[in-house]
């Protein structure tokens, strides 16, 4: 199974502008557009509490979301068989779940929190990252709260505004 981190960054690293956790505020359309894109062609998507409490997704029957928090009784009644569901499993047991499903990739998306502990038990196979030509130098970081040491193969760039953002994916390098 493919296990793809994807985020949207300013220049200078940041995944908030300022701590704020919305990204549609600053992200350009065309970020916003490969994104929705990326969504709808996902069937399955992992975030954290964080990134689904800042956007309240709704059920679909064309994905399914899988929102890892520590607390999940305290989500049970958003709940959707097959469609939106909480857990308190670690990265590990999770992709392990839906390897054993059949399952063919899975799409992690927002939250540094939930990037970092996929970076760290090396179970991330690509990132993809658009790069928004704005600087911050306040927010939250790609990753935090760990020693991280992961190696990037660029597979493909694109920039797509007369701005210069550019949409990228990246292989991870596996030790």
């Amino acid at each position: 199974m493919k296990t793809i981190l994807i985020f949207v960054s300013s220049l200078d690293g940041k995944v908030t502008k300022w701590g704020e956790p919305n990204v549609r505020l600053w992200s350009s359309h065309q970020d916003q557009d490969y994104y929705k894109k990326v969504w709808n062609e996902s069937r399955l998507i992992v975030m954290g509490s964080n990134t689904f409490n800042a956007d309240k997704f709704s059920p679909s029957a064309s994905n399914q979301i899988i929102i890892m928090t520590s607390h999940p009784d305290k989500y049970k009644d958003l709940e959707t068989p097959g469609q939106i569901e909480f857990t308190n499993e670690t990265p590990s047991e999770l992709t392990s779940r839906f390897m054993i499903k059949g399952h063919h990739q899975m799409l992690v998306i927002g939250g540094p929190h939930i990037a970092t502990s996929f970076l760290k038990n090396e179970l991330i196979d690509e990132i993809w990252l658009t790069i928004e030509p704005k600087i911050f130098g306040m927010g939250d970081n790609f990753a935090t709260g760990a020693k991280l040491d992961v190696n990037l193969r660029l597979i493909q760039s694109e920039k797509v505004n007369d701005q210069g953002t550019l949409i990228t994916k990246y292989a991870v390098m596996k030790k």
